[in-house]
């Protein structure tokens, strides 16, 4: 096995969990609803049992020794792990550290325990795949499948590579550090910052390095930021020719600005050619693995490194690691090899000792040495990085399992509004918990996930939260107003209505057709009533009902108006002498055939509209990031302006109708009433139509509403008004001979 195969996956911990899943779904269905172990790993690990189990890979040796691999007989399992990586246990430990601090909190995850399976992949592939299939099937013989085969989404905290976005190839992977996408992005700013146009770029000959690669040259593109002037490759393994020749296009290279997305192995190999070739004054940028590695803060590479810029992972702080990392000690069989690095780091051996180690001085290591009074990279917690991301990740997974144990049965998000459960835990319900009820802690990643449709960020932006909805409601201070309006002229047209039954054989109502002035009465009552299809949460039937109601009570009201102004007009050219044969055709069967005339037309515009291209209700995200707008779309807006159109041309001819009879006799003057309320009625819905295009959500409903309500009062005021003052409060001016002596004494 190469060094190549080993290091591209070093860093994806957890991602290879879900593909034991398969293997144990297919071992399930020849043991009938259950799993088998068909082989035992002997990995170095860890474990503590609890309700809930979290498993984990880290590099805690860097380097293995393999048995013979003959291919005649089964292989030897016991792979040997060698040099042990402090920095690398660190991170095993903070995982161990999050667990415990969870457990401690009565807070998160009450009543639930939290267990761990930790294995060392000792930085090798072979080794970090067996430990994976280990954490996805358990460790038991035999098993349930629906109880225990089963596992979590991956969530990675160091595996940076741009491929792994790809939601198509892996759906639930997470990371809690950036991916490379947004390290590139950074470079290109850097770039444009300090004006160089002309620089090199290296990368590693694996996913990292490759994919990296691709992503800066077109982004470098796309921003006219600069060109390259090379792009090498540089190889895994111990190729000094290949290194040379790299050295040489750099040297030979007039850019002086060289981009490196590599390892530390590619960066020490690079080094050691640059320093023999003696190539200085190059500006280096690094990309996050190499940063800050210890192995190149040398004397020998710092005068050609000098001045390096950087992209660095994000640095925390985790309060209390530090104390529990000095509580570790070899007697707590923490792992293999751990006992090593007590003796590197005290200078001491464990009983039984090596042959003449006593004789020689050397000292009995006890466990009860103090971690603090050496220095060691195991306590290095100064510049948490890696070790912040896994804090992050456990935290994650443990909201995300909070979240679900707090569903309620009956409002759950799943099918048939179900909770899940940690009994039949399934790995897409922790998925759909983690993405869409709660991203905590993954919000300080440069790399979110987006929210549903239905769901926003909260401030912090670390959970997704349900966005507020917006709809003209009864109950906000707008909706109870109009609401409130529209009873109020509902109740005043019905007490005018009674006013006028009551006193329906008075001449004052009796002239120019009482049956048109009732008509008119009810059509307004229709009219208010209809704006209260505007109020409230639209449905399909408020959509389709809501225009089609106000049309046709509108051209039904004004339909009256305009057949009354013209019996006014008529009546009045019939009083001179050879007109009287043209009153045959404003008979009353003349003026209910006209009414329902123009209404039918009004009621087919509604219905063709309907049928073609039927209004809807509609969730609007457009107007807001983080609030949806329920509002009805007109469906076909020609409709619409059909409607408003023909309601228009009616308003208007009775206005023009109007204001022609508006200087006949006193007896006639009904007019002066119509042309008065008609300027009103065209005045509110010719200011209507740029109001309603420019309000946006419910503020278009609550305009619609207005010009209803107010179109509606005016005709209601200015037609029966007077009318009624004359009934109530002047009875003497409602009698036949009054109304024609004021005709008479004009004329």
């Amino acid at each position: 096995m190469t060094s190549s195969q080993i290091v591209r996956y070093l860093h994806l911990c957890f991602y290879l969990f879900l593909i034991s899943f398969l293997i144990c779904f297919s071992e399930s269905l020849l043991l009938s609803q259950s799993c088998k172990l068909l082989k035992r790993f002997y990995l170095n690990g860890m474990h503590k049992p609890g309700d809930v189990v979290l498993g984990g890979l880290f590099e805690v040796h860097y380097s293995s020794v393999f048995p013979e691999l003959t291919f005649t007989s089964e292989p030897h399992d016991k792979m040997l792990c060698v040099r042990f990586d402090p920095p690398g246990f660190r991170h095993a430990m903070t995982m161990v550290f999050s667990i415990d601090e969870i457990n401690k909190n009565s807070n998160l995850l009450p009543n639930i325990t939290l267990g761990y399976s930790l294995y060392d992949n000792c930085a090798t592939l072979g080794i970090g795949f067996s430990a994976a299939l280990s954490l996805a099937t358990g460790r038991e013989e035999h098993f349930l499948l629906q109880e225990n085969c089963s596992g979590t989404p991956p969530v990675s905290y160091f595996a940076t590579c741009s491929c792994l976005s790809d939601r198509r190839r892996f759906p639930s992977f997470f990371r809690t550090i950036p991916s490379d996408a947004f390290q590139v992005r950074a470079m290109i700013q850097i770039l444009k910052h300090f004006n160089w146009t002309w620089v090199g770029l290296l990368v590693s000959d694996d996913d990292y390095g490759l994919h990296a690669a691709r992503s800066f040259q077109t982004d470098l593109a796309q921003s006219d930021g600069g060109c390259l002037a090379y792009s090498e490759i540089l190889s895994w393994g111990d190729n000094p020719k290949e290194y040379e020749r790299i050295v040489d296009v750099m040297r030979k290279s007039t850019a002086r600005v060289v981009i490196v997305f590599a390892h530390q192995m590619h960066m020490i190999q690079l080094m050691e050619e640059v320093v023999k070739k003696n190539i200085t004054g190059m500006q280096w940028l690094a990309s996050e693995a190499w940063t800050l590695v210890d192995g190149l803060h040398t004397p020998a590479f710092m005068p050609y490194l000098g001045g390096t810029l950087g992209i660095a992972v994000r640095r925390g702080e985790i309060p209390g690691l530090r104390d529990f990392l000095l509580r570790m000690n070899p007697k707590q069989h923490i792992m293999v090899g751990f006992n090593h690095f007590w003796e590197h780091t005290f200078e001491c051996k464990f009983a039984p000792p090596p042959a003449g180690w006593v004789e020689a001085g050397g000292a009995l290591c006890t466990g009860q040495e103090d971690l603090e009074n050496v220095e060691t990279d195991f306590l290095g917690i100064s510049n948490l990085r890696p070790e912040y991301n896994i804090y992050k990740a456990v935290y994650a997974l443990a909201y995300a399992l909070h979240d679900m144990l707090q569903c309620e049965p009956g409002r759950g998000p799943f099918s048939g509004h179900s909770c899940g459960s940690l009994e039949r835990l399934e790995p897409w319900q922790v998925y759909y918990i983690h993405v869409y009820l709660n991203i905590f802690p993954l919000s300080d990643s440069m790399e979110c996930t987006s929210c549903p449709e239905d769901f926003w960020s909260n401030t912090e932006r670390d959970h997704c939260v349900p966005k507020k909805t917006e709809f003209l409601s009864y109950h906000e201070p707008l909706g109870i107003c109009l609401t409130t309006a529209s009873l109020l002229g509902t109740f005043i047209c019905a007490v005018v209505l009674g006013i006028f039954i009551y006193h329906r054989s008075t001449p004052i109502v009796r002239a120019n057709n009482s049956e048109l002035s009732f008509l008119i009465l009810l059509s307004l009552k229709l009219c208010f009533l209809c704006s209260l299809l505007f109020i409230g949460r639209p449905q399909l039937w408020t959509c389709q009902l809501r225009h089609a109601a106000f049309g046709i009570s509108f051209v039904l009201c004004v339909s009256c108006i305009l057949v009354k102004t013209m019996v006014v007009l008529a009546v009045f050219k019939a009083s001179k002498p050879g007109g009287g044969a043209k009153l045959k055709w404003f008979g009353v069967l003349q003026q209910r055939g006209t009414v329902l005339a123009l209404t039918c037309i009004q009621a087919a515009i509604c219905t063709v509209w309907l049928v073609s291209s039927s209004p809807a209700p509609h969730k609007n995200t457009q107007y807001h990031n983080d609030k949806i707008v329920y509002e009805c779309v007109v469906g076909s807006t020609v409709g619409f302006a059909v409607l408003l159109g023909y309601i228009g041309l009616l308003a208007t001819l009775s206005f023009l109708l109007a204001f022609l009879a508006r200087n006949l006799p006193d007896n006639f003057n009904e007019a002066k009433l119509i042309t008065f309320s008609m300027l009103i009625f065209c005045a509110v819905w010719v200011a209507f139509v740029p109001a309603y295009v420019n309000s946006p959500g419910k503020y278009a409903d609550a305009v619609e509403v207005f010009a209803i309500l107010a179109s509606s009062f005016g005709l209601l005021v200015a037609l029966f008004g007077p009318k009624c003052y004359i009934i109530l409060l002047r009875p003497e001016r409602n009698t036949k001979k009054a109304i024609m002596g004021r005709g008479n004494a004009k004329t």
